[in-house]
Formats: structure tokens, C-alpha cells, sequence
């Protein structure tokens, strides 16, 4: 836990209210201290400051919020609360106003961000190409060249080595597990953006996929064991290739760890729907590079459950690969299959590779 300095708290002080400004005492109310620091701060404890200012005593509470499982486990968790809170309190009759919003640095200091609206981020630039336009090419072509087979080995390579780092917190795996459903960005958010009726697809399917998926929430949320080192949003549009198999990936999302099974199904859904909207079916040399990533990973990782894992998952990259929204151009006959593929993952115990086709039956 960071140690709350003195000097740092009037620091900050100063800068908000004025050069004159002068501490007096600070810590947990109730046990507040005029020392030089108070070793016993952490997050989550409120604290008041009394403080001189022009003569006049004033008494403010410096609020933080230690991590937990309730959606608190990322700095960016604590960090979105504190920034809804500064905006929102004061529209509300009779609530205590919120004087500013800031954040600590490694150093102890006290810095504003009051007067932030928007957040950005600046990343570098990398050259490449992304994956898809590979499997856009192997879709149309009679085999795979020894470069596809290279690729597609390092992809699955890759992921297993990233998933060989663990973490032990049972909640954090639950969350994801319950952030499948219920983020935005995933199956409940997914769901609610499709139209009310579009061709086949009716509220009573959706509805249908939904609770299946609750289902399978249930029976994994004990294999906590299962956390990992994740990229999160491993689909080909965010990895580039520069010559051979040198590649970069792009954003990573919606947290450091979670089920690998959701990366594997990312990537692996992709080959299987590249060739499904050219012919129909899983063939030709998608179907080789389809099983070769899965048999890389399986051997690489060493992780045989990962086959027990990925009904929810494949549920979600399909609910995307489906959309109306997000792919407006698919036939309905190619929307229909994986739909079929989605329902049929969700009813199996275990996902068999080999049986992809037979899904879309």
C-alpha cells in the first residue's frame, strides 16, 4: 500500500486552493494525524484533510477504492467509478459536491484530472499487414503455402505460450466468465443489438443462446485454475504480418486474464468463417490450417480442457460473425449456418475439431 505523504497531500492542496494553504492533520477520520506520513493508508479508507487557507480552517475526504471482486479489480475499474463519480454528484438535489478528481502517481503525488472530458491513447506504429487478408487469399486458392502453415503454427504457438502464465483469484475468473454475457461488447450486448426480427433470427433464439450460455457460465465458474495470460480479442483484423511469420498483435481487450479459451476460439472461428462464406462449408485449405492451429495449440499447450471451455465462447465470436450489424452483406444461408454451428457447440459437453461441419447440420 502507498504511504500518504505530508508534503505530497500539501502540495496538492496548494495547487487546488491557493498558495497559503497549510495542512494541519489528515488520515481515517476519526484518527486523523499531524505527522509526516501515515503508514497505515491504503485504499479504500477515506480520508479527511483539515487544512488553513487564508486564515480559515476547511476540512475535505479524499476517497479511494481498494480492489476487490466486484468489478474493482483493474486500476481502470477503480479509475471509470472515480471519474462517474465527480461527474455525476453534483446533479443530484442534496448531495455532497465533489471538489475534483485526480489519481496517484509512483511517486506518491497527487495529480488532477478534473478537467479531462475525453481519454485518448497513444500507441506506436507498426507496419504490416493484418491476418484476415491472408485468409481472404486462402479462401480462394486449392492449398496452403508453407508460409500459411508457418503462420498459423506461430499464431497457435503464441497463444500457448501466453497461456502458460497463470493467476489464482477464483473471482476474477468468475467475472469474465459473467462479463461473456453481460459486458457490452459481448453476447448480451451483441444480442440487443440485433434487430427485433431479421429473417430467421428471432427474439426466442436470441433468447434461447442467452440462457444456454448462462448454462455454461454455471458449469465452468469453478475452474478458476484455468486463469491465464489473455489477449482477449485475438481475431485476425488485430495481428499484423510483416515478412515470414514476424508478427505484431493489436488491442488487447477487456482484461489482463481470463478463460484461453477465448482466444483460441477468436482466431479459430475465423478460418472456419472465411470458408464458410465462399463455399458453404469448412474445405479446402481453411479446413488444413483450421485443424493445424488447433492441433498446435492442443500439443504446445498442453491443454486438453481448453476442448471443455469454448461453447460460450465460439457463442459470442459467432453472435459477432452473424450480426446484421457488424457483417450486413452475408446471406442468410450463411448467417443460418452459424447459427446452427452456435446452438450445437452450446449442446455438445465437449468441442471435437474434427466436427465442425457436423455443427453446422
Amino acid at each position: 500500500m502507498p504511504v500518504l505523504k505530508k508534503s505530497a497531500l500539501e502540495a496538492y492542496l496548494k495547487a487546488q486552493f491557493g498558495p497559503t494553504t497549510t495542512l494541519v492533520a489528515y488520515g481515517p477520520i476519526g484518527k486523523e494525524t499531524s505527522g509526516a506520513r501515515y503508514k497505515q493508508y491504503g485504499y479504500g479508507a477515506p480520508i479527511r484533510l483539515t487544512f488553513r487557507v487564508d486564515g480559515a480552517t476547511r476540512q475535505v475526504v479524499l476517497g479511494t477504492m481498494s480492489p476487490g471482486p466486484f468489478g474493482h479489480e483493474h486500476p481502470a475499474d477503480r479509475a471509470q467509478a472515480m471519474l462517474w463519480d465527480y461527474d455525476c454528484y453534483g446533479r443530484l438535489p442534496r448531495h455532497i459536491a465533489a471538489l475534483d478528481v485526480g489519481a496517484f502517481t509512483d511517486r506518491g503525488a497527487l495529480m488532477s484530472v478534473a478537467a479531462a472530458k475525453e481519454f485518448f491513447l497513444l500507441t506506436q506504429w507498426s507496419e504490416g499487414a493484418t491476418y484476415h487478408k491472408d485468409l481472404e487469399r486462402l479462401a480462394g486458392t486449392s492449398r496452403p503455402t508453407v508460409l500459411d502453415r508457418k503462420r498459423v503454427e506461430t499464431l497457435a504457438g503464441y497463444l500457448a505460450t501466453i497461456h502458460r502464465v497463470k493467476h489464482t483469484d477464483p473471482q476474477l475468473y468468475r467475472r469474465r466468465l459473467r462479463e461473456l454475457l453481460g459486458h457490452g461488447e459481448c453476447i448480451m450486448g451483441l444480442t440487443d443489438s440485433y434487430p427485433d426480427r431479421f429473417a430467421f433470427i428471432s427474439d426466442d433464439l436470441l433468447q434461447s443462446i442467452e440462457v444456454a450460455c448462462n448454462e455454461w457460465r454455471w458449469r465452468l465458474r469453478g475452474k478458476h485454475a484455468r486463469l491465464s495470460q489473455v489477449h482477449g480479442d485475438f481475431h485476425p483484423w488485430n495481428v499484423l504480418f510483416r515478412s515470414g511469420t514476424d508478427f505484431s498483435v493489436l488491442d488487447r481487450s477487456r482484461g489482463e486474464w481470463g478463460e484461453p479459451a477465448d482466444d483460441v476460439t477468436s482466431m479459430s472461428i475465423n478460418y472456419f468463417f472465411f470458408s464458410l462464406c465462399r463455399h458453404g462449408t469448412l474445405k479446402g485449405p481453411l479446413e488444413v490450417l483450421f485443424r493445424s492451429f488447433w492441433e498446435t495449440y492442443l500439443t504446445r499447450s498442453r491443454d486438453r480442457g481448453v476442448l471443455d471451455t469454448t461453447a460460450p465462447f465460439f457463442a459470442f465470436r459467432g453472435l459477432v460473425l452473424a450480426s446484421p450489424l457488424w457483417y450486413p452483406k452475408l446471406t442468410v444461408a450463411v448467417r443460418r449456418k452459424i447459427f446452427r454451428f452456435i446452438e450445437n457447440v452450446l449442446a455438445v459437453a465437449r468441442f471435437d475439431p474434427a466436427d465442425v461441419n457436423r455443427y453446422c447440420e
